[in-house]
C-alpha cells in the first residue's frame, strides 16, 4: 500500500517541526518507536483511529524582505500543493494574520487540494479565541492548537483523516522486481543507474540536486524483469534551498513505498550521516528491502572496506540485516556486483516458509529462554506460521498479546533470521491473541 503523504507548509518559525514531532511521538501514541527514527527530522509514519499516511514537514518559506512572496518560495508552496495529498496551512496565532500568510492563502485559495487551516501556539483559552482572525483568510474554520504543548492534537487528526484519498493499492507484479535508487543529493545515484544500465540514461552533474522527478526504466537482468527508480537527493535539514528541490523529497517517498528494495547510495568521502540513517529509518518503517551501497570507493585513500563496515555497522545497528557493498559508480568498480546482491535481497523476501519448520524454531527458541511475564501472567506461543511474503510476515498466536516486550519480540526475530536468512530484508511479527482474527 502506498500511503497518503500531509504536507505541513507555511513560513518561518510557526511550529513546523514541533508540529512533526508531536504528531509522530509517543505522547498521542502514534508511531511505534523504532531504532533510526527518533533523530530530528522532515518526515514520519504516523497512524490515527487505523488509518496511516506519511506527514512531511516541509521547511520554512523564505520569503523577501518586501512583503511579497518571492517567485522561488512561490515556486515552493506550488509544488508542495501538487505533490501532497492533503496539505496543513499551519499560521501563528501570537503573530495574527501576516502579509506572507495572505499571500500564500491566495494562492490555496486557486486549487481544490484538500487543506486545514492550523493556528498554532494557542498555548491557552485566551490564544484560542484570537485563531478566529484568520476566518480573513478565507480558507475556512481555523483549528487553533498548540503542537508545543499538545492541545487539540487529536483534533487536527479527525479534520485529517477524513480528506485523506483511500491508499493505492501496487498491483502484485511478482515478475517485476522494483528497485529505489535514494540517498542524499550528490552521492551518484543517477551515476549508478547509468553504470548499471551500461547507458546515459540519467542526466549527470556535480551539482547537487539534478534529478527532480524520479525515474522509472525498465530492464532485463539475467531473465529478471527489473524496474530501477532513480530519485532526487533526499535533503538534510537547513539545506533544502528553495524551488522543486525542496519537494523532491515527496517524490523520493512514493519512489520508497513503490519499490520492493532501495538501493541506499552513501559517499565514501563521508560514509554515514544523520540524514542517511533517517532515510533507512524510513525505509525500514516501509518493510523495504535494502542494499548499502557505498559510492566514490575510488576517493577511499587509506581507507579499509573492514574499518568501513565496522563503522557503518556501528551506526545501523537496526538492520544489521542489510549487506553492504563497496563500488565506484563514476569508473565501474564494483557495479557488477549490485544486481546479483539484489535479487538475492528480492529472492529472500520471497522465501515462504512451512509452518513445521518455523514453529520448530519457535519452540526451540521459547524453551531457551524465559518468557515474558506480568505478575502472574505469563505468555504462553500457542503457534506461529509465516502469512505474507515480501515482505516476510510471521503471526504468532499467543494467550495475551499485550505480554509481548519489543526486547522478546527481536530475539524471536534473530532466532528466524539464525535459522532461516532473510540477508536484506526486514521481517514482520504479529502477534495475535487467540480468538483474534
Amino acid at each position: 500500500m502506498s500511503k497518503p503523504i500531509v504536507a505541513i507548509i507555511g513560513r518561518q518559525n510557526v511550529g513546523k517541526s514541533t508540529l512533526l514531532n508531536r504528531m509522530a511521538g509517543k505522547p498521542i501514541a502514534i508511531v511505534e518507536d523504532l531504532p533510526g527514527t527518533t533523530r530530528d527530522r522532515v518526515m514520519a509514519n504516523v497512524s490515527w483511529q487505523g488509518t496511516e499516511f506519511t506527514v512531511v514537514d516541509t521547511g520554512g518559506l523564505e520569503l523577501k524582505p518586501q512583503p511579497t512572496i518571492g517567485q522561488g518560495v512561490k515556486e515552493q508552496v506550488e509544488i508542495a500543493i501538487i505533490e501532497a495529498d492533503v496539505i496543513i496551512f499551519l499560521v501563528d496565532v501570537k503573530d495574527g494574520v501576516t502579509p506572507s500568510d495572505l499571500e500564500i492563502a491566495d494562492m490555496l485559495r486557486r486549487v481544490s487540494k484538500p487543506m486545514v487551516l492550523v493556528a498554532n501556539k494557542a498555548d491557552n483559552e485566551r490564544l484560542e479565541t484570537q485563531a478566529v482572525e484568520f476566518y480573513e483568510l478565507g480558507l475556512g474554520e481555523p483549528l487553533a492548537i498548540s503542537a508545543y504543548h499538545g492541545r487539540g492534537m487529536a483534533e487536527l487528526l479527525d479534520r485529517v483523516i477524513p480528506l485523506l484519498p483511500a491508499p493505492s493499492v501496487v498491483e502484485a507484479e511478482p515478475e517485476i522486481m522494483k528497485v529505489a535508487i535514494v540517498g542524499r543529493p550528490n552521492v551518484g545515484k543517477s551515476t549508478l543507474l547509468n553504470a548499471l544500465l551500461g547507458e546515459k540514461r540519467a542526466i549527470v552533474d556535480e551539482s547537487p540536486g539534478t534529478t527532480r522527478d524520479a525515474i522509472d526504466t525498465l530492464f532485463d537482468f539475467s531473465g529478471q524483469s527489473v524496474l530501477l527508480i532513480d530519485t532526487a537527493g533526499i535533503r538534510r535539514r537547513g539545506r533544502l534551498g528553495v524551488g522543486v528541490g525542496r519537494y523532491s523529497i515527496i517524490r523520493a517517498l512514493r519512489a520508497i513505498d513503490r519499490a520492493d528494495i532501495a538501493l541506499l547510495v552513501l559517499d565514501t568521502t563521508e560514509l554515514v550521516t544523520a540524514q542517511d540513517m533517517h532515510i533507512a529509518g524510513y525505509i525500514q518503517q516501509a518493510a523495504k528491502g535494502i542494499v548499502l551501497v557505498v559510492n566514490k570507493w575510488d576517493l577511499a585513500e587509506a581507507k579499509s572496506t573492514t574499518e568501513c563496515s565496522r563503522y557503518i555497522r556501528s551506526q545501523f545497528k537496526f538492520m544489521s540485516y542489510a549487506p553492504v557493498l563497496y563500488i565506484s559508480a563514476k569508473f565501474g568498480q564494483g557495479v557488477d556486483k549490485v544486481m546479483p546482491q539484489v535479487c538475492q535481497v528480492y529472492e529472500e523476501r520471497l522465501k515462504r516458509l512451512p509452518t513445521a519448520a518455523v514453529n520448530s524454531v519457535v519452540q526451540q527458541a521459547v524453551a531457551a529462554h524465559s518468557l515474558p511475564r506480568r505478575g502472574s501472567k505469563q505468555l504462553k506461543i500457542r503457534y506461529a506460521t509465516q502469512a505474507e511474503v515480501n515482505p516476510p510476515t510471521f503471526v504468532f498466536f499467543v494467550n495475551d498479546a499485550s505480554l509481548i516486550h519489543f526486547s522478546y519480540q527481536r530475539y524471536l526475530e534473530n532466532k528466524l533470521r539464525q535459522s532461516f536468512g532473510f540477508a536484506g530484508t526486514p521481517i514482520r511479527l504479529v502477534f495475535k491473541t487467540r480468538g483474534e482474527q
